[in-house]
């Protein structure tokens, strides 16, 4: 199991906004350079990629948390 890290601290999103569905859901099939989230720091939105190739574990950061660099936000398997 690996786990995806905060590259800055800001807001983290599970969605695109708030009418679409999350970027991943628990079980899914990711591949290095995926999108699964999205941080937000003064009103710019930076990408959350997967480094690796897995199965989603599921986000560990609530949608809309306060996080900081390195924080945990999701993990694969």
């Amino acid at each position: 199991m690996s786990d995806i890290q905060s590259p800055v601290p800001g807001t983290f999103y599970h969605r695109p906004s708030p009418e679409d569905a999350p970027f991943k859901a628990e079980g899914d099939a990711v591949k290095a350079g995926d999108t699964i989230g999205l941080v937000e720091v003064m009103k710019s939105f930076i990408e959350v990629q997967a480094e690796a190739d897995g199965t989603f574990g599921g986000y560990s950061a609530e949608n809309e948390a306060a996080v900081s660099a390195g924080d945990v936000l999701a993990t694969l398997k």
